[in-house]
């Protein structure tokens, strides 16, 4: 008898044109399926938690080799702008050492002008004006001798010799880095930049210097370290005046000149200060983890974890069902 109308278009489950669904103890197909998923969800998450560990997106080379270079070599540069940023405090301690004694200095020697003054009253006695000059002489030795930090002393030197400090750090086009100093050089003369010289061991010369260069006064030779006024004339204590008064501009004139070294320390301290922050914030940018997204996708794919794992015990348990066949 042929089939009803309505059923010829209807497959049967003996037709060739199909197959009928099989269990097999052998091959899970749904078991195999959901322990993909499974290992797929595990893999996601384990990037995550590593992301929410660590606070990287890009933890390593592997993760994303660009921004991993880029950022390795950028946090390089960072660590030796640390360095420099070390070096610029060194350097600025000396010149402030330098700066300080010489302002001290400054101040010591504008006595010694006001001494002069009143020595030019003829009822003054110079003898007693001379032993506050000898005190003030004194005082000047011993600044210029204490002006030292991390062993150099800006306040005495040989003429001719330089000191540097630290000031930037650099990564060229090439590739290349460099290390730029300032370089400060000492003058021993009487407009000089220090107070004294030094010999050839490296010990203090008062011959020389600021303070230590001799003119003459009257046919004999002073400095406003030596100034003797015990038996001169109100000219010659004139003389000493102006002596005295070009030792105080070329004192001002090298302070002014240690301020500026020290306002541009203090100015490229600040810049790479800035510089290391900006850096910081660069590299973040590239290799850190979005906290906010990664918590949330946490959450998503521990919830994914549990689902996966549910669908990996129903299909493990559809070959239980075998067993109800044989019962």
């Amino acid at each position: 008898m042929p089939f009803p109308a309505a059923d010829r278009n209807v497959p049967s489950k003996f037709s060739h044109k199909g197959h009928p669904s099989m269990t097999s103890i052998l091959t899970n197909n749904a078991a195999m399926s959901a322990l993909q998923t499974l290992r797929s969800i595990n893999t996601n998450l384990e990037d995550t938690q590593s992301q929410v560990s660590s606070g990287y997106r890009v933890a390593k080379a592997s993760d994303n080799a660009a921004y991993w270079s880029i950022a390795t070599t950028m946090r390089s540069d960072n660590s030796a702008l640390s360095a420099v940023s070390d070096a610029l405090g060194l350097g600025a301690a000396k010149v402030d050492t330098a700066y300080t004694a010489m302002d001290n200095s400054i101040t010591v020697v504008q006595q010694i002008k006001d001494k002069l003054v009143a020595a030019t009253e003829n009822s003054v006695d110079k003898a007693d004006v001379q032993e506050e000059l000898a005190q003030l002489q004194q005082q000047l030795e011993s600044i210029a001798q204490s002006a030292s930090f991390s062993g150099q002393n800006w306040m005495y030197a040989v003429n001719g010799a330089s000191a540097s400090v630290v000031s930037s750090f650099v990564r060229n086009n090439d590739g290349t880095v460099a290390v730029n100093s300032t370089s400060y050089s000492f003058d021993t003369g009487s407009q000089g930049n220090v107070m004294f010289g030094a010999d050839a061991t490296g010990a203090i010369d008062t011959s020389s210097g600021i303070l230590g260069t001799q003119q003459d006064i009257n046919g004999t030779a002073y400095s406003v370290f030596s100034l003797d006024i015990t038996n001169m004339t109100g000219g010659d204590i004139a003389k000493s005046m102006n002596l005295v008064q070009g030792a105080l501009n070329a004192m001002t004139s090298t302070a002014s000149q240690l301020g500026s070294l020290s306002t541009r320390i203090d100015l490229q301290t600040s810049f790479v200060s800035s510089l290391r922050d900006t850096i910081d914030s660069g590299v973040g940018k590239l290799v850190d983890a979005n906290m906010e997204e990664e918590s949330s996708k946490l959450s998503a794919l521990q919830t994914q974890q549990q689902l996966a794992i549910q669908s990996l015990q129903i299909a493990n348990s559809s070959a239980q069902n075998v067993l109800a066949l044989f019962k």
